[in-house]
């Protein structure tokens, strides 16, 4: 391994932040922690469609199975 050490911007605050910190890749708890109540209340989204058959097959067979439960 190089000598290098990994600088990154913390994806909260966008403060400075090394690979070496506990934290990383945030500067600090309370920025971790933001981050994840990002993720739970639905404010970050994976905006690329699917595009992979088999996983778009698996869906259309998870939405029906959960309708013919509905119906029951």
């Amino acid at each position: 391994m190089s000598g290098k050490q990994t600088i990154l911007r913390c994806p909260t605050c966008r403060a400075v932040v090394t690979g070496k910190g506990e934290d990383f890749p945030f500067c600090s708890d309370r920025c971790r922690s933001i981050d994840l109540g990002k993720w739970a209340s639905g404010a970050y989204r994976i905006s690329s469609p699917i595009v992979d058959p088999e996983v778009l097959e698996g869906l259309a067979e998870n939405v029906k199975r959960r309708e013919n439960q509905d119906d029951e």
